[in-house]
């Protein structure tokens, strides 16, 4: 009789088992799913990197030069030097 139990003990282990496999936190699509993620995830990183490392250089360039300051303030503000004639031809 105690033979019995053994093999139904091991089946009903293997059943559990089996299903949070395909069921649990550790499922074959959980995994998946978060693979993807983590995928996407590193791509959103790399493009704040670049991002990071061009305001870092832009900064950089603030504090070191300043003709930088000088290309923003006419081409952004339309800044122009003393005595400087300033010509914009439209077409």
């Amino acid at each position: 009789m105690g033979n019995r139990w053994v093999p139904a003990v091991l089946i009903a282990l293997l059943l559990i088992l089996h299903g949070q496999l395909w069921f649990g936190r550790g499922s074959i699509p959980n995994v998946a799913k978060l693979s993807r993620q983590l995928e996407e995830q590193k791509q959103h990183n790399a493009q704040a990197l670049q991002a990071n490392e061009r305001l870092e250089a832009e900064i950089h360039d603030l504090k070191e030069g300043l003709e930088i300051v000088e290309e923003k303030a006419r081409s952004e503000l339309g800044m122009v030097k003393a005595n400087e004639i300033y010509v914009q031809i439209a077409r």
